[in-house]
C-alpha cells in the first residue's frame, strides 16, 4: 500500500501566498468532454484529428479567464490571457498538440525597444490533464475528494507581467490535451514545447509581441529542465527564435541521480510519471516494464498517471519503488541491470551542446530531491562548452524535507532570476561565473 500522510500544507501555502480560493471542481460546460479524477476538462483541450504542418502554428484559441485579475482603467491587471492549443514535435519525430496560454500584460514595458515575450516552463505538475498550468490560472487551487491541483507558478507568471513582459505558459505534450499521456521529464518533447509556445504567442494576432521582440525562459524543476533543453536545442530545432536569456533553476539534467534521490522521498510519486512517459516515448521499454514490476507497481503507474502533485504528496509520500517490483529491485536497480533503460536515460541527459544565449543556473545548496550536484554539474558541463553561464547556489538551511529543501530556492531566488532574466531582455550583457566553478563540480 502507498504510504499515506498529511502533507497537503505546502501546496496550500502556496495557493494561500496566491489568494486562491478552494473550489469543489473545475465547472463543466456544455461541451466538456474529459472527466479526470472527478474534474471536467473542457472540450478545447480535446486535440482534432489533423494537425497544421508548422511547429508553433496555432491549432485553436480562446479567451482565458484569469482567476487572480482586478479591473484597470486600460483592462484587467495584471492582463488579458488566451487559451492556446499549437503544435509541436514530439521525441518521436511526430505531430503532437500542446495547449497553453498567452497573456499580454496591462504594464507597460519600461527599457525601451519591443515589448519581450517569456515562455513560462512550469514546474511538477502532475500526469492527470487537471493539472495543466493553463487551467491553474484559472483555478488556482482545485480541490475535491479525488484530486488536488495548486497553479504555483501563478506567482512567476505574474511578476514577470508586473514587469511589462508578455507571457507564454506551455502545458507540455500530453498534460493538459487529452490525446496522450503527459510525458514527464522528457528532454526533447519539454524543450520543443517550450519553443513552439514562443512561435505560437507570435503567431497569436492582437498582441504587442512582434518578431523583435527580445525572448526569455524560464523555468524552476522540471521546467529547469525543459528551459536548460530548449536552450540546447534552439540552434537545430528553431533558429527563428533567438534567446536573450535562460533561467534553468533546480534542473533535472541527469535522470539517473535524480531517480535515487526522489525513491522513498516526499514526491516518490514522480517516480511513476517519470516511468509512464518513458514508455509513451519509447512503447519497446514495455517488456522491461513488465518484466520488473509487480501488481502493486504496475497499479501505483496506473493510479498516478491521472494525479496531481498535491495528489501525489497526499498518497504515495515516502513509497519506495522497492514495493513495486517483484523481486524487491529499487527503480534504480533495474536501470543498472537493463542496458536499454541505461541508454535511453543517456538520451535524456542535458549539457552535452552549447546553450543558445546566456543561461543562470541556480540550484539549492541542500536541494536533495532535484540534487544540487548534478544541477551544478549541468553548469559545469556547459561552462567547459563555452557557454555564457551564471551560476547562483542558493544557500538555505536545511529544512527537513525534501520537497522544501527543494521548494524554497524557488522562492528564495524567484526575485534575483526575475531579476536577470529583465536585465537580459532589455539588452545588458550577462557576464558569466565560470571562473568559479572548478573543472570537477
Amino acid at each position: 500500500m502507498p504510504a499515506r500522510t498529511r502533507l497537503p500544507v505546502l501546496a496550500l501555502a502556496v495557493a494561500a501566498c496566491l489568494g486562491a480560493q478552494a473550489t469543489a471542481a473545475l465547472p463543466a460546460a456544455a461541451s466538456d468532454t474529459v472527466v479526470s479524477r472527478g474534474v471536467t476538462i473542457p472540450a478545447f483541450y480535446d486535440p482534432p484529428a489533423t494537425l497544421p504542418a508548422a511547429d508553433g502554428a496555432l491549432v485553436r484559441s480562446e479567451h482565458l479567464p484569469l482567476a487572480l485579475s482586478l479591473p484597470g482603467l486600460d483592462g484587467p491587471l495584471p492582463g488579458r490571457a488566451t487559451r492556446l492549443m499549437y503544435k509541436s514535435t514530439d521525441s518521436t519525430g511526430s505531430p503532437v498538440a500542446v495547449t497553453g496560454a498567452y497573456i499580454e500584460p496591462a504594464a507597460v514595458w519600461k527599457h525601451g525597444g519591443a515589448r519581450p515575450l517569456v515562455a513560462v516552463a512550469p514546474g511538477t505538475m502532475g500526469q492527470g490533464d487537471q493539472c495543466a498550468a493553463s487551467l491553474g490560472l484559472e483555478h488556482p487551487l482545485s480541490v475535491n475528494a479525488r484530486t488536488l491541483s495548486v497553479g504555483y507558478e501563478d506567482l512567476a507568471i505574474y511578476r514577470l507581467l508586473a514587469r511589462g513582459v508578455a507571457v507564454v505558459v506551455t502545458d507540455y505534450a500530453g498534460l493538459g490535451a487529452t490525446d496522450r499521456l503527459h510525458t514527464y521529464v522528457n528532454r526533447l518533447d519539454g524543450g520543443h514545447a517550450v519553443l513552439d509556445a514562443v512561435r505560437a504567442a507570435r503567431n497569436l494576432p492582437g498582441t504587442s509581441v512582434t518578431a523583435a521582440s527580445p525572448v526569455g525562459l524560464y523555468g524552476y524543476s522540471q521546467g529547469g529542465g525543459a528551459t536548460a533543453s530548449a536552450a540546447e536545442l534552439q540552434p537545430a530545432y528553431a533558429p527563428d527564435v533567438t534567446l536573450a536569456g535562460t533561467y534553468s533553476g533546480a534542473p533535472p539534467a541527469d535522470l539517473t541521480a535524480v531517480t535515487r534521490a526522489i525513491d522513498g522521498s516526499d514526491l516518490a510519486g514522480a517516480l511513476a510519471w517519470a516511468v509512464n512517459g518513458f514508455l509513451q516515448a519509447d512503447p519497446a521499454l514495455r517488456p522491461i516494464a513488465d518484466k520488473h514490476l509487480d501488481a502493486a507497481g504496475k497499479a501505483a503507474l496506473r493510479d498516478l498517471s491521472t494525479m496531481c502533485v498535491g495528489d501525489a504528496i497526499l498518497s504515495y509520500n515516502s513509497a519506495h519503488s522497492t514495493a513495486w517490483t517483484t523481486d524487491g529491485s529499487s527503480l534504480s536497480d533495474v536501470i543498472a541491470a537493463e542496458p536499454a533503460l541505461r541508454d535511453f536515460l543517456d538520451r535524456q541527459r542535458i549539457g552535452r551542446a552549447k546553450p543558445a544565449g546566456p543561461v543562470r543556473v541556480a540550484t539549492g545548496v541542500n536541494d536533495d530531491l532535484v540534487p544540487h550536484a548534478q544541477a551544478r554539474a549541468l553548469a559545469v558541463d556547459w561552462c567547459r562548452k563555452g557557454a555564457d553561464v551564471t551560476y547562483a547556489p542558493v544557500v538555505a538551511p536545511p529544512l527537513g524535507r525534501s520537497l522544501l529543501n527543494h521548494f524554497a530556492p524557488l522562492i528564495a531566488d524567484q526575485g534575483d532570476a526575475i531579476d536577470w532574466l529583465t536585465d537580459r531582455l532589455a539588452g545588458k550583457p550577462a557576464g558569466s561565473t565560470c571562473w568559479s566553478l572548478p573543472v570537477r563540480p
